[in-house]
């Protein structure tokens, strides 16, 4: 079988990284990576790693990654799983591969009684959209994502 899907090692940093910046570069937002090899190290293989990242290898190439964490669904009262970025690289598309990071990622859910699997997609990515499409992953139209970073991050940190 060319496809196969492994637990991301410490010794694979680099490549997740490399695939990380890929993915920033294809999604216009290299300009947002601050992030190192090191601090992904330290994230998914130190003491107490709370994200973690599976590795989809082609004929024994890395041809992709999943990088996910367990979130909590207070509504269902479990766990669940947010993949936090899916991304196989320009030579590897066509052959499955992403479906088969989400089919891994949604196995896992399953194996461990976990409510939901779920993530957030550019609107513009077309050939992303129609794999979830196909899936019969549903849009969450009605929710709006929110953020607070850097400076406003810290400004409400400092609020008395």
């Amino acid at each position: 079988m060319p496809l196969s899907i492994r637990p991301a090692i410490a010794s694979d940093a680099a490549q997740i990284f490399r695939f990380i910046r890929e993915l920033a570069d294809y999604e216009r937002l290299a300009h947002e990576v601050d992030a190192t090899e090191a601090d992904l190290a330290n994230a998914l293989f130190g003491p107490n790693p709370r994200v973690f990242a599976d590795i989809a290898e082609w004929e024994g190439e890395p041809a992709g990654f999943a990088l996910w964490f367990y979130n909590f669904s207070t509504f269902r009262g479990r766990h669940g799983i947010y993949l936090e970025d899916l991304f196989v690289s320009p030579e590897f598309r066509s052959k499955g591969i992403g479906r088969a990071l989400l089919r891994h990622l949604a196995r896992r859910c399953r194996a461990e009684g976990l409510a939901r699997l779920e993530w957030w997609v550019l609107d513009w990515n077309e050939p992303a959209l129609r794999v979830y499409r196909s899936i019969g992953a549903i849009p969450m139209d009605e929710w709006t994502v929110q953020r607070v970073t850097g400076e406003t991050l810290q400004r409400l940190a400092e609020e008395p």
